[in-house]
């Protein structure tokens, strides 16, 4: 590394981003898990898999984190759109 001041700050932004892409993908780790377990719930009582109302709570407060910290509504309804998909995908395939 350069002594190059502004070098070493964006490498310790990097480092930063690094750091939170792991944590991103540890939550989603952890979602996926309670998911798949709300999933064996849902077998259990002979639930069907797909519940409109909640998906649609999801998604409402998804939007309202996302104006809560100034980041793209659509952007994140987006991601967790894709993160409900996957879940229902995967309890899907477990049926």
């Amino acid at each position: 590394m350069s002594g190059d001041p502004s070098e070493a700050n964006l490498d310790e932004l990097r480092a930063e981003i690094r750091n939170i892409d792991r944590e991103i993908v540890e939550q989603i780790a952890q979602r996926t898990y309670v998911a798949e377990s709300i999933a064996a719930v849902k077998r259990e009582r002979g639930l069907p898999t797909t519940d409109e109302s909640q998906e649609e709570a999801v998604m409402e407060r998804a939007g309202d984190n996302a104006e809560q910290f100034d980041v793209d509504a659509n952007l994140v309804k987006a991601i967790f759109r894709l993160l409900i998909e996957l879940n229902k995908v995967e309890q899907r395939e477990s049926r």
